[in-house]
């Protein structure tokens, strides 16, 4: 069935997401920018580093990599604290994210960016569904890392919430939310959310609603901020000039504020589409935006190489996939047309897109859906395969080429309980994957007849169901 919604006509402005706090000095810059061109230098294609892991005495489960040749020490808490766990409280993780560097154990904002700015730090917060990440960049030089680590440590464990920030932030919010609401690329994203999660928390917007602006208060963050920000619920990664005495030292430190807490409760497991749903939403855009996909994937699903290789040669590639051949070369009905898999601790949506002449939206659509079932019934060639391999093996070393995009895989390795030689077999398991194992993981994990399709624009014609 399909509905049809009226909205306003699209706003100027670019979609806005509370503020993240980083500031450095710029020497600081000189010498980070040295470090990285060093790694790039030093790392030896394929060597994968490392890791090291322990729990500290208050319960948070540390990883590290030591990198003793950069002068550098990176470092990445994340807490089970992303907008799942909003509950009543549309955008409350966002919020008391946006918030932490506003004031903290008797320092106003401008207290703690001088204080990270004289000792040559980056620093910065941020909150997605999953998880919440507070992160330091610093040199490895005591006298620098150590004042570093302590003024997070009051940050993490001492927010102060000042009102007048929280009122400063809350403003700010409304206007980003106007704006998101006129933008088509995020009244698809969000409809997409809604109707494809329904009653489970992954379907509410991490940035909230206008409607429950009033509900983000001081007390709300800070009843937030001590239920989630504690030891059991976080995971620490160390990259940098550490061993790991030092890196022990440090974690406990920078942890030594927050009480042990409790882990957050599991989330409920998302419930597989009993139907298709087609929204088409009116819109005075030029461009009718196009958004199909499911809940499929999770981070430790047993068919994730499967899955992700082969979505590599669907629509993962960029003007080389399948999707943008049939769309882009072929028939020139858009620009770019994609697909990808987020995988999350429960599951995560596999979506297909793009954009298109209001016109043109029926055949896109219907292209998009015969490209779809075509790759479901057939698989990849077994070229395309072999190609698709190369690409992601051959391209990995590079994702690991310097210490901020290492923590962010150890992170995310600790957050999803990963194995920790995840990052170690990355390349024989995307090389072990065959055409049959693609073709059978696609066919039972995606239903071309229950499938999600928002389309926003001012097109008309059949939806391509």
């Amino acid at each position: 069935m399909t509905s049809v919604v009226e909205v306003g006509r699209a706003g100027q402005g670019r979609s806005a997401r509370p503020r993240q706090c980083e500031r450095t000095r710029a020497t600081a810059l000189l010498t980070v920018a040295a470090a990285f061109l060093g790694s790039l230098l030093s790392l030896q294609a394929g060597a994968i580093p490392a890791i090291e892991t322990w729990t500290t005495g208050n319960g948070a489960r540390v990883l590290l990599v030591s990198t003793p040749d950069l002068p550098m020490v990176d470092v990445r808490v994340a807490f089970d604290a992303g907008a799942a766990r909003d509950e009543a409280t549309p955008g409350l993780a966002r919020f008391t994210s946006g918030l932490l560097f506003d004031g903290a154990a008797g320092l106003d904002a401008q207290a703690i960016a001088s204080g990270f700015e004289r000792l040559g730090a980056q620093y910065g917060a941020q909150a997605e569904r999953d998880m919440a990440v507070v992160s330091l960049r610093s040199l490895s030089d005591r006298p620098l890392l150590d004042p570093a680590v302590d003024l997070l440590a009051r940050i993490l464990a001492s927010p102060e919430f000042p009102p007048d920030a929280v009122a400063r932030s809350r403003r700010t919010l409304e206007v980003a939310l106007a704006q998101e609401r006129e933008q088509p690329a995020q009244i698809a994203s969000r409809a997409f959310y809604q109707a494809a999660y329904r009653a489970h928390p992954y379907a509410g917007w991490p940035d909230g609603e206008p409607e429950a602006l009033p509900l983000l208060t001081r007390d709300a963050a800070q009843a937030f901020h001590r239920r989630y920000y504690v030891a059991r619920n976080a995971v620490v990664a160390l990259v940098g000039d550490l061993d790991r005495p030092a890196a022990q030292a440090l974690a406990e430190r920078l942890l030594a504020g927050l009480p042990s807490g409790e882990p957050a409760p599991a989330l409920s497991a998302v419930l597989p589409l009993a139907q298709a749903v087609n929204e088409r939403i009116r819109h005075p855009a030029a461009q009718t935006h196009i958004v199909l996909g499911a809940p499929v994937l999770t981070r430790d699903d047993p068919d994730y190489f499967p899955l992700v290789v082969g979505n590599h040669v669907l629509g993962g590639s960029g003007l080389v996939s399948r999707v943008s051949n049939v769309i882009r070369e072929q028939r020139g009905l858009a620009y770019s047309a994609y697909s990808y898999f987020m995988p999350m601790r429960q599951a995560g949506p596999f979506l297909m897109g793009l954009q298109t002449r209001g016109d043109q939206a029926g055949e896109a659509t219907a292209l998009l859906r015969q490209t779809l079932d075509e790759f479901i019934a057939q698989g990849p060639t077994a070229a395309e395969l072999q190609a698709a391999q190369r690409n992601l093996s051959g391209g990995f070393p590079l994702r690991l080429d310097s210490n901020k995009e290492i923590v962010e895989y150890l992170a995310m390795l600790g957050f999803y309980g990963l194995p920790l030689d995840w990052l170690d077999r990355y390349v024989e398991r995307v090389n072990a994957v065959t055409v049959e194992q693609v073709r059978d993981a696609f066919e039972r994990r995606i239903d071309p007849e229950r499938l999600v399709l928002i389309r926003v624009g001012g097109d008309s014609g059949p939806t391509g169901q």
